[in-house]
């Protein structure tokens, strides 16, 4: 059997710009970790909280923490300056990447570009956005499982108890309603399990994975990125050959071709920018205003 450890990537509201006062925290939403066979799941566990413990001692003494159950996010690794700063971070992230490899397992990333503009421009409901993505993972992971003749447990890191009640009658409807059609959805054993990350190595090792792939994405579609670094190859050249061929970021409504495993990781943009050619002299408030409007303009014309 295989184990999946996922995250979420960016998070499920609008978005305009990164300038803007309110909507302005990721341009994409998805779920993103790794797939390990689950002989090997406590083994990487144990590498993976070893290399916290050593990289992050005198933080986790000033804390007077327990070094299993104490936490660095992935959004304070995958920093605009870390790399810089702190790169002896981003050579362990390299080298639990390497690991993963080499006991059998892949990272894995499904995310949908999301619509510029407020919830009033795109109307567009976070709940149907988390559920679409969710259920596009589940897709992936379960073929990606069906590949490798294998079983598959999704695991996520532990949400509220009411969220938890109302996404887990649709996670469950969508794995058996799908696999009528598609067989390999019953490689899923049961619909994701939400562990405490706190608890689990793995799962703390996939926000990481979680946040890199965000910071990657965030440089594909921001003209104002600051996370180019993220796609230098020379920080995480073990992220080559890494992902699954499910991984992949979904475009909106794009004349590009979606991004699909290392994509995200290119150096020369894939989108080549979203201000180019004749909106370069956009500033990004104007560029988000004139991308709504079209927007509205052809919902006006479907309705």
């Amino acid at each position: 059997m295989l184990l999946a450890y996922i995250d979420e990537i960016g998070e499920t509201g609008a978005f305009v710009s990164r300038d803007h006062a309110r909507f302005r925290t990721s341009p994409s939403f998805g779920y993103a970790g790794f797939v390990i066979p689950e002989g090997e799941a406590r083994r990487f566990g144990a590498l993976f909280a070893a290399d916290k413990a050593a990289l992050f001692r005198s933080e986790i003494a000033a804390a007077q923490a327990d070094p299993g159950r104490w936490e660095r996010k992935g959004s304070d690794i995958f920093r605009p300056d870390t790399y810089a700063k702190y790169p002896h971070q981003i050579r362990v992230f390299n080298g639990l990447v390497s690991h993963v490899k080499r006991l059998g397992g892949n990272l894995f990333y499904y995310a949908d570009e999301k619509p510029i503009g407020t919830p009033k421009q795109v109307v567009v409901d976070p709940a149907d956005r988390e559920k679409t993505a969710m259920q596009e993972t589940l897709n992936r992971i379960a073929r990606y499982a069906d590949e490798h003749d294998q079983n598959v447990m999704v695991v996520i890191d532990q949400i509220n108890e009411k969220t938890r009640a109302e996404r887990l009658p649709r996670m469950y409807g969508h794995i058996y309603a799908r696999a009528a059609d598609f067989p390999e959805m019953r490689r899923i054993v049961e619909p994701p399990m939400h562990v405490d990350s706190k608890l689990s190595s793995n799962i703390q090792f996939a926000d990481w994975v979680a946040a890199c792939v965000t910071r990657a994405i965030d440089y594909q579609l921001l003209d104002d990125s600051p996370y180019q670094w993220v796609t230098s190859g020379a920080a995480m050249p073990a992220l080559h050959g890494s992902f699954t061929n499910q991984s992949k970021l979904h475009l909106w409504r794009s004349s590009v071709k979606d991004l699909h495993h290392y994509d995200v990781f290119h150096s020369t943009r894939v989108m080549g920018g979203k201000a180019s050619n004749l909106t370069s002299n956009l500033s990004p408030a104007d560029w988000t205003r004139m991308k709504a409007a079209a927007e509205r303009a052809r919902q006006r014309a479907a309705g």
